[in-house]
């Protein structure tokens, strides 16, 4: 069984930045032989409040001739209480009737393979626990497969005891509800998109893997973090157990958030320190 990961393409008709990376995307894609792709989220640039970001990023994704499967990023329901886009009902209904369900599972000879909105997670609301609630009875219920979880923001950045990352990973408490399930139920693979470095690491006996973005680096933004910059996507293969591959995709541009962050997402360009 052949996945194609890829995840943050930032797709929009009104800010096509990263619009013209899907035409090389997608002639890789077709050429992988791949049973399945999973798109681990930030589908859209704006999806979180522009339904024609989400149905134009669908559109495209439906020029794929094999199967494919996706899980939202923060761009594309909103995040934390505390952002300017927050997880709501309204964004989780644009979501789901535009793009189709925010979690899922698909088995296939000797495994499971299940979709998480990781964006729920540090809510602590009525979605939040529905969310552990099923992806508990999903692996109770695995019937001796294995498993792969795919989810847009990563378990943890620097150390897997580490604090609280903020707008990078999932939060503590969550975190460890997750390592918990993951230690009882033969999580072979943890594969997330989000921070825009491609890294693959292990946690125990799970193979944690982070997809480089298919739109953009960040260079100075951000701090830096594990793992390196590229553009492109991961080859799971999955067998008794999982091999996967980073690879970056010829013909694609390794855009910098840094040079179009302004024009993109000037919510996200901070204040300049006054000069004394």
């Amino acid at each position: 069984m052949k996945i194609i990961q890829i995840t943050d393409t930032h797709f929009s008709p009104n800010k096509p930045h990263f619009n013209g990376n899907w035409a090389p995307l997608l002639t890789w894609i077709e050429e992988t032989g791949a049973d399945l792709i999973v798109h681990t989220g930030d589908l859209t640039v704006d999806g979180a409040d522009k339904d024609e970001d989400i149905t134009f990023s669908m559109d495209l994704m439906r020029q794929v001739s094999i199967p494919m499967l996706i899980v939202p990023g923060n761009h594309d329901v909103g995040h934390f209480k505390e952002s300017d886009q927050p997880v709501n009902a309204e964004r989780l209904a644009r979501w789901r009737s535009l793009a189709g369900d925010d979690r899922w599972l698909e088995d296939t000879a000797g495994w499971r393979f299940v979709g998480l909105n990781s964006l729920l997670l540090g809510h602590e609301d009525d979605e939040e626990e529905a969310q552990f609630d099923w992806l508990a009875k999903a692996l109770s219920e695995r019937a001796g497969r294995r498993v792969a979880l795919f989810a847009h923001k990563p378990l943890f950045v620097d150390a897997p005891d580490e604090g609280d990352t903020g707008y990078w990973s999932v939060r503590p408490a969550q975190r460890r509800r997750l390592y918990d399930l993951i230690a009882a139920h033969d999580v072979a693979l943890f594969a997330s998109g989000h921070l825009h470095w491609a890294w693959q690491g292990r946690f125990d006996n799970t193979q944690l893997t982070w997809a480089p973005s298919a739109a953009f680096i960040i260079n100075k933004m951000e701090r830096e973090m594990p793992g390196e910059r590229l553009i492109g996507a991961v080859i799971h293969e999955f067998d008794a157990d999982v091999a996967s591959t980073i690879v970056a995709i010829p013909g694609m541009t390794a855009h910098v958030l840094d040079d179009v962050v302004h024009e993109v997402y000037p919510q996200a360009v901070k204040p300049r320190e006054p000069v004394e």
